[in-house]
């Protein structure tokens, strides 16, 4: 492998090329929500992690039987240890001979009534409290972070704000569609076109509130507000901000946003954006700061949609573009032997 290829990895991913059907954001997003997943993973092992006075996270582990990297593996908003594109890549890099770690957030999955608080997209010290119990495991060699959406924040946040610091055992943070900038990420979700997305969002998170004022009345949660909100920004306005310890929607969102510390990320990181994903923005700050850090990979799709990237069936890969790179750029550094070897493949 040349020295350049050891800098940049991503300079022999093979092109996402998704066929002229899906060459639409909207289609590639939903159809890959659809799409039915053949996934081969052993029965994962539930754990539980303290993460905070009376806030559990729950594990899905996957342990290999010898000492391996563990990849540690975090959701978007409103999902789970279950969502599609965790249980693909998971499979993936089980297949590799890693150990595997599914977070779900707190809330989230089967959660609910083991945490005592909501959950919102700056909780990087859950995220930085899960990755020192997995490096602490006695099989445990190396770790990698990999988050979609809004894991995707929370891991570029862990890293910029551990930034030299991080543990020498991070080797690689990969983020699949960040929500990074999420002031603007909330006014493109509230666009007509995004209607369905905005109201599924907000079925799920009413739905929630309700669950949660009915167990714990003693968190005060205004129930009786929740036929004002009508966007995602209103219910952070109305319930994320002050139950979480933010002043307002804004103040969450300046100050949750992986955006303002990506300048110090020192872990090499993969960023993967679709430029036609329904209501993720990146913006040109954003953009800038990446490409002065020499840590970090931008790599931007014209295609791809959110959490989506399918592509067409190649020849030596499947068609889950994302997954297949999220943990091929992992192998880089977690395996570098397996990266020799598939950029052998590409021409």
């Amino acid at each position: 492998m040349h020295y350049s290829e050891q800098l940049n990895p991503t300079a022999h991913f093979p092109p996402y090329s998704p066929p002229r059907w899906l060459r639409n954001g909207h289609v590639n997003t939903i159809y890959s929500f659809l799409r039915p997943r053949p996934i081969e993973l052993p029965e994962a092992e539930p754990h539980w992690v303290n993460v905070a006075e009376g806030v559990d996270v729950l594990l899905k582990l996957h342990r290999q039987a010898g000492p391996a990297p563990v990849l540690i593996l975090i959701h978007g908003l409103e999902g789970s240890s279950e969502a599609g594109y965790m249980m693909t890549t998971a499979a993936k890099a089980w297949q590799r001979g890693w150990h595997v770690i599914r977070m779900n957030v707190r809330n989230c999955g089967e959660s609910e009534e083991r945490c005592d608080v909501l959950y919102n997209s700056g909780l990087s010290g859950d995220v930085a409290r899960v990755l020192h119990w997995a490096l602490a495991q006695p099989k445990v060699t190396a770790a990698g972070l990999c988050g979609f959406s809004m894991g995707g924040n929370l891991v570029l946040k862990y890293a910029g704000e551990a930034g030299a610091d991080h543990s020498p055992e991070l080797a690689a943070v990969v983020a699949v569609s960040p929500c990074m900038d999420l002031s603007p990420c909330a006014d493109a979700l509230h666009r007509k076109a995004n209607w369905l997305y905005e109201q599924r969002f907000l079925l799920n998170l009413k739905g929630r509130i309700r669950r949660k004022a009915q167990r714990q009345p003693g968190l005060l949660l205004p129930v009786d507000r929740l036929a004002e909100i009508h966007s995602v920004r209103d219910f952070d306005d109305i319930i994320t901000a002050p139950f979480t310890g933010y002043r307002d929607a804004e103040d969450y969102y300046q100050r949750a946003s992986a955006s303002r510390v990506i300048g110090q990320i020192r872990v090499p990181t993969l960023v993967l954006h679709a430029e036609d994903d329904p209501f993720i923005v990146i913006t040109p700050a954003s953009r800038q700061t990446m490409a002065d850090n020499s840590a970090i990979h931008f790599v931007a799709t014209p295609h791809g949609g959110h959490c989506a990237f399918m592509n067409r069936l190649q020849t030596h890969e499947d068609v889950y573009w994302a997954e297949n790179r999220a943990v091929e750029f992992c192998a880089w550094k977690l395996q570098p032997m397996h990266l020799g070897e598939e950029l052998s493949h590409h021409p």
